[in-house]
This record gives C-alpha cells, sequence and structure tokens, in this order.
C-alpha cells in the first residue's frame, strides 16, 4: 500500500497572491490557492480534511474555504474578538480559538460553544491540543510567560458559573513564550516550549517535569520534534535553525547549545525569524517558514536547503500534512456544512436559541446528585494510568503491566458508552420537528 501523500500549506502576512496555498512535498507543484484576506500568524488549521479555516488579521472573523475547490472566495465564522490562535482536533469534532485572555471551543457537528475557559491573564497566544481519541482530549495553551495544561474534561463539564481549573501550570521561562510542540506519547507525552529568554524546554505531561532545558545564543521563535521525537528542531531569531539531539551520550538536564558529532547541528539559511517549523512523516524532511519571506525544505540528514518557495510577505503559516482524501476531487462536497457558529455558553440568554437557529449544549450536567458521569470515570481512570505508569513511583513489575492492561480494557468500555450517547444525543438535536 502507497504511503500517503504530504502536501505543504502556508501562508503569509501580505495577500498578494492569495490567502494561502498548498503544494505537493517533493516537487513543490503549486495544486490549490485560497483567495480572500491575509491569515495570522497560528491561525491556519485543517478541519476533518474538508475545510481550511484562517483567522484574519486584525479582524474579528476566521475565513473558511471547502478544501477540494480551487480560487473560492472564502465563508466567514463571526467570532467574539480577534482571534490570536486557531486549532482543530484530527477527528474533525472540535474547534479551538484563542480570543484575547480566553479559550473557545466549539462542537462543530452542532457549532455550540461548549466551553469558555477564562482564566488566563494575558493574550493567548498559541493553542495546541493534544487529542489522544475522540472522547478524550488535552488541551495547551500559552500566554506571555504561562505554559498552561488543560484536561477536556475539566473545561466541558465545568459549571457555567465557575472557571474551569488547568491540571498543570508551568512558569519557568523568563521572557514570552513563543511556541510549543505536542509529543504523541499518550499518558506520557512531551512537550516542548520555545521562548524568547532563549532557551528550549523539555516536559513531562503525567508528572509536570521539566525533563531538559536548552541555551540558545538567541531567542527561539518555534519548537518541533521529528515524528520519533529522537530530535528537537529550533528556530532561532536570526534565521538559524538547531537541531538537538535527545538521546546524545552527554544529555544533561541543563545544557548550553553547542554543535556536535552526536546530532546537535545547525541549519544555515533564513536570514530572519524562523517562526514556522514541520517534519515529514518519515523523518526526512523539515519545512521552515521565516520573516525573510521565504519557506524552505531542508534534507535532514545532510542539513542542505533543497527548495526555497518565495513570499511577498513575513510567513505566518507553515506546516506539512497528509493530503485529505477529498482535496483532489473537484465534485466532492464536505460531509457537513459549517453553520454559523454561536458565540454565548447560554444562547437562550443572548437571541441566539432554537428561535434563532441556534443549539446550546453542556455535557456532563445531565447526571443528579453525586453519581459520577461516565466522562467523570474516563476522566479518573486516565488519572490512574499516568501514575501506574510513572515508574518512579509504581516501579515496572508485572503486575503494574496487568494493571494498566485492565485499566485500558475499562476505558475502551466507557469510550464506547460515551460514543453511544453521543450519536443519540446527536440524533435527538438534528432530528427535524
Amino acid at each position: 500500500m502507497a504511503a500517503p501523500m504530504e502536501v505543504v500549506v502556508c501562508a503569509d502576512s501580505s495577500g498578494q497572491l492569495w490567502n494561502c496555498a498548498v503544494y505537493e512535498l517533493h516537487s513543490w507543484t503549486n495544486l490549490l490557492t485560497y483567495r480572500g484576506g491575509n491569515t495570522s500568524p497560528r491561525t491556519l488549521a485543517v478541519l476533518n480534511g474538508e475545510y481550511i479555516l484562517g483567522a484574519q488579521l486584525g479582524k474579528n472573523y476566521i475565513s473558511v474555504w471547502e478544501v477540494q475547490r480551487k480560487d473560492q472566495l472564502q465563508q466567514k465564522i463571526v467570532c467574539p474578538g480577534v482571534v490570536t490562535c486557531l486549532t482543530a482536533s484530527p477527528n474533525g469534532l472540535y474547534l479551538l480559538a484563542g480570543i484575547a485572555e480566553a479559550i473557545y471551543l466549539w462542537e462543530v457537528r452542532i457549532t455550540c460553544l461548549l466551553s469558555l475557559a477564562s482564566n488566563h491573564h494575558q493574550i493567548i497566544t498559541c493553542l495546541k491540543p493534544l487529542f489522544r481519541h475522540a472522547g478524550h482530549m488535552r488541551l495547551f495553551s500559552i500566554n506571555d510567560l504561562s505554559f498552561i495544561y488543560f484536561c477536556t474534561f475539566n473545561v466541558v463539564q465545568v459549571d457555567p458559573l465557575r472557571t474551569p481549573e488547568p491540571r498543570h501550570v508551568w512558569a519557568q521561562h523568563s521572557l514570552p513564550i513563543t511556541d510549543i510542540h505536542c509529543g504523541l506519547m499518550g499518558p506520557q507525552a512531551r512537550v516542548a516550549t520555545a521562548s524568547l529568554d532563549q532557551t528550549v524546554k523539555l516536559w513531562e505531561i503525567s508528572s509536570g517535569e521539566m525533563l531538559l532545558s536548552v541555551l540558545f545564543d538567541v531567542g527561539i521563535m518555534s519548537v518541533t520534534f521529528d515524528p520519533c521525537e529522537y530530535s528537537l528542531f529550533c528556530g532561532g531569531s536570526d534565521g538559524s535553525i538547531f537541531q538537538v539531539s535527545l538521546y546524545s551520550s552527554n544529555l544533561s538536564r541543563d545544557k548550553a547549545f553547542q554543535p556536535d558529532s552526536e546530532g546537535n547541528q545547525v541549519f544555515k539559511g533564513h536570514r530572519n525569524l524562523v517562526t514556522c517549523l514541520s517534519v515529514s512523516m518519515d523523518g526526512t524532511l523539515l519545512l521552515s517558514g521565516s520573516h525573510d519571506e521565504t519557506v524552505r525544505l531542508w534534507d535532514i540528514q545532510s542539513k542542505q536547503s533543497l527548495r526555497t518557495l518565495n513570499h511577498k510577505g513575513p510567513v505566518t503559516n507553515a506546516f506539512i500534512m497528509p493530503a485529505p482524501a477529498n482535496m483532489f476531487l473537484p465534485d466532492g462536497r464536505p460531509s457537513v456544512p459549517l453553520p454559523r457558529f454561536s458565540r454565548h455558553l447560554n444562547t437562550t440568554e443572548q437571541g441566539e436559541g432554537p428561535e434563532a437557529g441556534g443549539v446550546s449544549l453542556r455535557l456532563g450536567l445531565h447526571t443528579q446528585g453525586s453519581e459520577e458521569s461516565y466522562l467523570e470515570k474516563a476522566e479518573k481512570l486516565y488519572s490512574m494510568m499516568c501514575a501506574i505508569t510513572d515508574k518512579r513511583v509504581f516501579g515496572d513489575g508485572e503486575n503494574t503491566k496487568v494493571r494498566v492492561a485492565e485499566l485500558e480494557e475499562e476505558v475502551k468500555t466507557l469510550k464506547k458508552i460515551n460514543k453511544d450517547l453521543y450519536e443519540f444525543s446527536s440524533q435527538l438535536l438534528t432530528k427535524p420537528s
């Protein structure tokens, strides 16, 4: 079976030629362009492989394009304020936006606002999800100096009158955080943060412990892992890209970056801030976007620049992704249209109730008394799995492996129940009256 085709999606701040464009990764052939306005940094996202979304620079709406249609004018999702960061879940169920000091979480199919997390004290500049499966999601956000980890269970099921509490808050950076990247290791996933304080820090989600801090000579504007998490790639404010080996023999908790023969290397070619980094699925190619108005493709092994794409303004977004199945089907259409999104938690109080076409749904509030909901049970099991897989507490004996297997089986059962409940409630909400 052939590997999925990978494409490059990129945008710049000028919007002179197009808002964003899609290129084939290896040949650099322009496949699609999307017109209308210009997209803000860290706000270009693909929803369910059917829509491309981009928050407009300095404006309070998100532009939407059907992914398979060429040169179309965008639709618009009006938001409560200027969107500073935007992301979507890979399963297409949720859309998340940072607006001022708050995180907005929408459920796409019914377009209702599920939650509004507003316990930040500064503007949110980056928002990344860690989605383990359709019913279990983790959110990460950053403002100027803090890196915050939310459980979606806490965000969605919280009482509307009470602010959701984060699971972890990290504030060890001394200057603004510029980027964040999440690993893919489930309960033991790692997260990297980049900062203008000239450091990149590596964190463990389950324990909240800082695993590594690397000091550079310049501020770091972007960070990413390769798929196997053997290396960190860090984009500098001087145009350099630093490759940090996570498996070198002299790896210590705090270290200063030095190029060496064990995997710590420097990519040279950009002349200004490197604001976007992304690695191909096979780990051989690195994509970078810069304020020098270029996107570059690098061979990681040789550190050579293979291709350069010139833009008309500073690059705001650039990433590699597998091409959606319907991207090249001109007659295809999205399975679910995107109607107007609700801007309020309680839509009936804001004139957006059923009479106005709005729908309000609060997950988990169907239970009364002290009985736990299925999502609460799943959250407890997840927390236990995180603790049990922490070898410092429980060791790594045979009993631990058996207990983990039992918990995983119970989580699968709860996930199935939760999925059935979700499908049943969706049918009730979408059933014609």
